[in-house]
């Protein structure tokens, strides 16, 4: 409570991270509309080759497994998850969005799109996974040494063992139920769904504009 004739305290100043956030949170939803629209463009614009489509499997696969091998394992705010994926990348929920995106962008051999692709996690999630580690250094003790140990996102080869943990507890085990609970399946939905529209979208955008042949 401030004293009569004194000024109010000023706002402590934001920091990069708290900024960026901002602005990542405002631009989230119309970056998804511009990534989606081009997305559509350049369908329409190049037909996607079989060997591009097949080829990009080779990333959305296993950037799909990824995800839902780390939603098996995620305690998101109950505790510090260092077992599974987690034991080889501080991020394979990220990693995994990324591969995926890269599979897509590959589909279409679109440099445009991977241009756009790259600009939005960067956007996006370079603040997200400093709020994160921000929020998981203030809350877990040994959050610094879990940094020591694994890296950010590039996974090492080896996983990393959790000091003083045996048995089941030292590696983990996947979750059937955090899965469902994270709703990891949406991703399969949403992957299933793009390669329709890679498959059957500019066909049926050609009947609309140019009418049945």
């Amino acid at each position: 409570m401030t004293q009569p004739g004194n000024p109010p305290p000023e706002n402590p100043p934001m920091d990069w991270i708290a900024r960026w956030q901002r602005v990542a949170r405002r631009i989230r939803v119309p970056l998804g509309f511009l990534t989606a629209a081009l997305y559509i463009f350049e369908l329409w614009r190049r037909a996607p080759r079989p060997a591009a489509v097949a080829w990009s499997l080779a990333l959305v696969l296993p950037g799909l497994w990824l995800r839902g091998y780390a939603a098996g394992y995620v305690k998101k705010n109950r505790e510090l998850t260092q077992t599974g994926p987690y034991a080889h990348t501080r991020n394979p929920l990220y990693l995994g969005s990324m591969l995926m995106a890269a599979g897509f962008a590959l589909a279409l051999r679109s440099w445009p799109m991977a241009l756009v692709l790259a600009a939005g996690f960067l956007v996006i999630y370079v603040p997200v996974i400093a709020s994160e580690e921000r929020f998981l250094r203030a809350t877990f003790p040994d959050f610094d040494a879990y940094c020591r140990r694994v890296p950010r996102l590039i996974p090492r080869l080896t996983a990393a063992r959790v000091p003083g943990a045996t048995g089941e507890s030292a590696g983990g085990s996947f979750s059937l139920a955090l899965y469902l609970s994270h709703r990891e399946y949406n991703a399969l939905i949403g992957a299933a769904l793009l390669y329709l529209c890679l498959l059957f979208l500019r066909p049926a955008l050609s009947v609309l504009v140019h009418g049945p042949r």
